[in-house]
């Protein structure tokens, strides 16, 4: 089959390609663009724009995300992580749990590469947002097209969080903790006692990079999405990129004709399928370490051996807890109870209730302090020395509640109230990588242990979900189960042993997760560093090719990384622009 030319081609439709092929069509209109994406529109579907959804996404059965699977590991007693991405036009954006946080600004700098320090990005981040929450704050942005808010409904239950942990906990409470610098404070919204979301407060819909930067372009006939197509591989002439193979995606499309087909782009292919779909095309167009490629039987065009290494993530944990029946949560409605309808009456009319809320409540950018540090495993004290001490913008992890839990697949709990603590360490020193065909818990064990005295002392708490928690011996102090209500706030912490502290230890190994949040696997350094990208994002060895996703990052931001997607969306638009002679303002 013949397809009309494009002057520029994306190899994957998702959060940044979205924003740079809205970015792009909106400076110049008769650019002809085409974005393929293997899986499905998204446009006004519930699943993707109703907040309380986002669950749903992640069923085992669903198509809306893909879960790569890794090698089975010792340092997870055996389990091979799984790692969920985005699987639709809007990728991650689409299905996310809308939380709004931002990396600090050091982040970007650590980065080392000229164009994307944080003075060069912070105009950008206000570019794409408008933050509907507090006005007037100087890091952020009132006229984008993300919407930043509250959301239309809030909870009680993110209140309990910041009232334990600004007393118990002693850390001060902030209004904003995404200024790109403030650490170690609580924080939420002073409207609903919740903090911000990637939600629109009018609306309560989703905010995400589909419907606010290319199905609001639906009247420009020369931005095409076609949605259930696989890209294959990149076509070169003389290591120029001039267009990409494709085929029909069998996931979204199992019946569909499976021939290959070629599309032509005049001016730039740029590939954007995110931190595993990108080094997997181009790997198999030829671009990659020679032993990878050879094992494969694909000829080799440019020998980057970077290409798939350098993955990065978050490790993260989910500890679920019992809660008071008068607790407002997301469960009934997660459950389809009767409730589900007379919110979606509301919703539908204005906008408000629990469908625009996703039940996460409070956080904490979290640093020990001296008492806490002392506390925790010898064996982190060198990455404390090093990395975080003299950097007090950088959090060790995060703690969030969540007002609800969503059990395991086949697991069945009783229809009750139910509140979750996700704790997560954002800059593991783990690194992995992704290719065609040593890990310490010890943040993650102190967090289960300060996250259950905050529990603890929180109104609604009820006890614990025992089938979520450590197996501790007979007879433990740490023993789990249902309690009549919280703790006194001056109660002394629990005591745990060393056999409770080694339940811990092999309850994380058990069921500690990779938090969707992987990055780095064509990352923008130097070739000679294993690099695969330049500052401008062009793949080195070839031309009109660039990449354009997270897996440029070269290193970890202490952030969930919807909004760095963003901002190399922003950025990626303008160096385009700039190349093609385009004015972007």
């Amino acid at each position: 089959m013949s397809h009309p030319e494009f002057d520029i081609i994306f190899a994957g439709g998702g959060t940044t390609a979205c924003v740079v092929a809205g970015r792009l069509a909106a400076y110049n209109p008769s650019l002809k663009i085409l974005i393929l994406e293997a899986g499905q529109h998204t446009l006004d579907k519930p699943i993707h724009v109703q907040p309380y959804q986002y669950p749903f996404n992640q069923a085992p059965t669903s198509t809306t995300v893909t879960f790569h699977i890794g090698n089975p590991s010792p340092h997870l007693n055996g389990r091979a992580p799984i790692v969920v991405c985005g699987r639709c036009v809007g990728g991650t954006s689409c299905v996310n749990a809308m939380v709004y946080t931002r990396a600090p600004a050091s982040d970007y700098d650590d980065w080392g590469v000229d164009g994307w320090e944080s003075e060069n990005l912070i105009p950008l981040m206000k570019k794409l947002e408008t933050y509907e929450a507090q006005p007037d704050r100087p890091t952020h942005g009132y006229d984008g097209p993300i919407k930043v808010s509250a959301g239309g409904c809030g909870v009680g239950i993110g209140a309990e969080f910041i009232q334990v942990g600004t007393t118990y906990h002693k850390r001060q409470y902030a209004e904003d903790t995404e200024d790109l610098e403030t650490c170690n404070t609580y924080s939420h919204c002073e409207f609903w006692f919740t903090y911000n979301r990637y939600i629109d407060g009018t609306t309560g819909r989703r905010s995400d990079a589909a419907h606010y930067y290319v199905y609001t372009q639906a009247h420009n006939p020369n931005l095409q999405v076609w949605d259930a197509k696989c890209v294959k591989r990149i076509i070169f002439e003389d290591k120029c990129a001039v267009g990409v193979e494709f085929t029909s995606d069998l996931v979204s499309c199992p019946d569909a004709d499976q021939s290959l087909s070629i599309v032509r782009a005049s001016k730039l292919v740029i590939v954007s399928a995110g931190t595993f779909g990108s080094p997997t095309i181009l790997e198999k167009s030829g671009i990659g370490a020679k032993a990878v490629l050879e094992r494969c039987g694909i000829e080799q065009i440019v020998d980057l051996p970077g290409v798939g290494e350098n993955h990065r993530d978050h490790n993260i944990g989910f500890i679920p807890y019992l809660a008071a029946d008068e607790a407002v949560t997301m469960d009934a409605l997660w459950r389809g109870e009767s409730i589900l309808q007379e919110s979606l009456v509301q919703w539908n009319s204005g906008g408000k209730s629990l469908i625009s809320h996703n039940g996460l409540d409070s956080k904490i950018k979290w640093r020990p302090d001296d008492e806490e540090l002392k506390a925790m495993d010898p064996g982190f004290q060198p990455r404390w020395r090093e990395f975080f001490q003299d950097r007090p913008d950088k959090a060790v992890a995060i703690f969030r509640v969540l007002a609800g839990h969503v059990p395991p697949p086949g697991t069945i709990l009783p229809p009750r109230n139910y509140m979750t603590v996700g704790y997560y360490t954002l800059y593991p020193v783990s690194v992995g990588s992704v290719h065609i065909k040593s890990i310490r818990y010890c943040p993650l064990d102190f967090a289960y242990k300060k996250t259950r005295e905050i529990f603890r002392r929180m109104a609604s708490y009820r006890g614990e979900v025992a089938a979520g928690h450590p197996d501790f011996p007979k007879g433990s102090a740490a023993t789990c189960g249902e309690a009549s209500g919280p703790v006194d706030l001056n109660a002394p912490d629990i005591v745990y042993t060393p056999e409770d502290d080694e339940a811990i230890n092999r309850f994380h190994r058990n069921v500690a997760q990779m938090a969707w949040h992987s990055l780095g696997t064509c990352a923008m350094k130097p070739e000679a560093d294993k690099g695969v990208v330049d500052a401008r994002l062009n793949v080195y060895g070839v031309s009109n090719l660039k990449v354009a996703d997270m897996s440029i990052a070269p290193l970890n931001v202490g952030t969930n990384t919807y909004s760095t997607a963003l901002i190399i969306g922003e950025r990626a638009a303008m160096i385009i622009a700039e190349d093609l002679g385009i004015n972007c303002d």
